[in-house]
């Protein structure tokens, strides 16, 4: 009697064993399945992909949560658990991703364990004013505007220069950022590059220079910027300012007049722009201006730095993009008749 009741009570634990091992495998494949499956995604009308941002120090459940909250139609447990059973559950990093139509859960943790981000970029061109530049910041593709980044005055503060003008800090270059990135991420990256490109100009500047710090190179260099878009020419632009101010004439650049005369500009410089003093008004006062104009790039600030040898005096635009220089008044008055007012 009690050998019968043994081998019924082994028979049924081996039956147990075997439920559970085959159950063990099924989940097992079905889970191997599910993870080499396109995801299910809720996407509006308008939406291509489903946004999913990962918080810093994020565990894996809530990333999970996240995704679901995003719009992944997947069941939060079968995710969660594909996630632990890669055993790449702690490797996942903090950030903006993008999940496209197609993508399986196996990309999906790839990406995130990658930090493959969702990147876009905005361009902040050279000589474009800190106005300028403020409005293609503002403008750029899911940047996120911060109350701090409203006014210049803020933004300078944020970045722990208060006080400082802010024309002329930002270096102009294309910033990669990734998606709902803060927009005081660019100023800060642009104010960083600005420093150190305006640092290695000025290591590399030519001894003798009527310059006496890196910030007024900085001025010089936004000037050149706004006078010339020939590559040739900045130099030469350069020599021509460096030896005005050696000399202690009026700088006489127009760029500066109109910056000036502030936003309310209407395009076309007149006599009367020329004559009204202000703290940029080149004709009116002598040295450089308080500010820089402009936001220049690399080309102007070695330039600046390192202006060409030429006893040249002054420059007239010749309708081209090109400029005529002159080493005496006589000359350059021929050349501004015969470019400017088209006379012989």
């Amino acid at each position: 009697m009690s050998a019968v009741k043994k081998k019924v009570k082994f028979s049924w634990w081996r039956w147990l064993v075997v439920r559970v091992l085959v159950l063990c495998v099924v989940t097992a494949l079905a889970v191997g399945w599910w993870l080499t499956a396109p995801l299910s995604l809720r996407l509006a009308q308008e939406q291509s992909v489903v946004d999913l941002r990962v918080p810093a120090g994020a565990a894996a459940a809530r990333v999970v949560r996240e995704a679901v909250a995003a719009g992944v139609k997947e069941p939060e447990w079968l995710m969660l658990l594909g996630i632990r059973a890669s055993g790449q559950a702690h490797q996942i990093k903090a950030g903006s991703y993008e999940i496209a139509p197609g993508t399986t859960p196996l990309q999906l943790l790839d990406k995130l364990v990658r930090g493959d981000q969702a990147l876009r970029s905005v361009t902040l061109l050279e000589g474009w004013t800190f106005r300028q530049m403020h409005q293609a910041v503002q403008n750029a593709e899911h940047l996120e505007l911060s109350e701090q980044a409203k006014n210049p005055e803020n933004i300078m503060k944020v970045l722990g220069r208060e006080g400082q003008h802010p024309e002329g800090r930002f270096f102009p270059d294309t910033y990669v950022y990734p998606k709902y990135s803060s927009d005081v991420d660019i100023w800060r990256q642009a104010a960083a590059a600005m420093d150190t490109r305006l640092a290695q100009a000025w290591a590399q500047r030519h001894p003798g220079l009527p310059l006496t710090s890196p910030e007024q190179a900085l001025v010089l260099a936004s000037i050149i910027e706004k006078e010339t878009g020939q590559e040739s020419e900045r130099t030469l632009v350069a020599g021509v300012f460096v030896n005005r101010l050696r000399l202690g004439m009026r700088l006489q650049t127009d760029p500066s007049v109109i910056y000036g005369a502030g936003p309310n500009f209407e395009g076309r410089l007149r006599r009367i722009h020329l004559d009204t003093d202000t703290p940029y008004n080149t004709y009116t006062r002598s040295g450089l201006p308080p500010t820089p104009i402009a936001n220049p790039g690399w080309a102007s600030l070695l330039a600046a730095v390192q202006p060409a040898q030429t006893p040249a005096l002054y420059f007239v635009a010749r309708g081209d993009g090109t400029s005529q220089f002159s080493n005496n008044l006589a000359d350059h008055n021929q050349a501004v008749r015969r470019y400017i007012l088209k006379k012989p």
